[in-house]
């Protein structure tokens, strides 16, 4: 139930509120195997018609998004922007309602829906990095590096799942871990892109088969087979 200050808050808002537009390079540069942007041939062949999708920023913020990633319909391209209009009804930016005129640069379109699907340039194949792993949360939190990883048969994916157990499962290099940090954190299932986005050293090794094994060498930095170790059975 909405509170009189929720309502306070959103008048507020719809008086003098505004929005403005994020830049996702920033974003991708962090998160490179998970958050995708269109490539530059598909930002420069967009024309009036198409369906440009982007990252509105409400301000004052809402109670329950600080974002709202909604389509614009272009029409218009000028030298150095676009010019949408919202296709989308916002679900938490009262200061923004559809059928509003955006004006945007193409940076800042994170996806796109074409008018005429043939019109849009061929794009390369993406790696599958969303199957899931098991990973040491000092790895995904970026406090230590892959030290260890091996690929036995999936069992942790459940009926429903959207994506698969990859059966990777990695260890991090707890070298430079204290004790207590080490005894802190556990392991986490997740996708394999969110460990590449921290460490993606061994991205070449991804497409190994089950049974295969890799220790890091402390001293080259590389990865070398190896047999699996008896406690990996555990």
């Amino acid at each position: 139930m909405r509170t009189l200050l929720d309502r306070i808050h959103d008048l507020r808002r719809r008086l003098f509120g505004h929005y403005e537009l994020d830049d996702p390079r920033p974003i991708a540069r962090e998160a490179p195997y998970t958050f995708h942007l269109p490539p530059e041939d598909e930002l420069r062949a967009l024309a009036v018609g198409d369906h440009a999708k982007l990252m509105f920023r409400g301000d004052p913020p809402g109670r329950e998004w600080a974002v709202e990633r909604m389509w614009v319909q272009i029409v218009e391209i000028g030298p150095g922007h676009l010019l949408g209009v919202l296709d989308n009804v916002p679900n938490d930016m009262p200061q923004l309602k559809v059928g509003a005129t955006v004006r945007f640069a193409r940076h800042h379109v994170i996806d796109i829906d074409w008018a005429a699907p043939a019109r849009a340039p061929a794009r390369a194949p993406e790696r599958q990095v969303w199957d899931r792993c098991m990973v040491d949360q000092h790895v995904v939190d970026g406090d230590a590096p892959v030290g260890y990883l091996y690929r036995e048969e999936p069992d942790l994916a459940e009926d429903g799942d959207r994506f698969p157990d990859s059966g990777w499962r990695i260890r991090a290099d707890e070298s430079g871990l204290a004790k207590g940090e080490v005894e802190a954190r556990g392991p986490t299932y997740v996708a394999i892109g969110v460990v590449l986005n921290q460490d993606d050293s061994w991205i070449h090794l991804l497409d190994e088969p089950i049974g295969s094994a890799f220790l890091r060498d402390p001293d080259t930095g590389l990865f070398v087979r190896e047999e699996r170790r008896q406690e990996d059975e555990a």
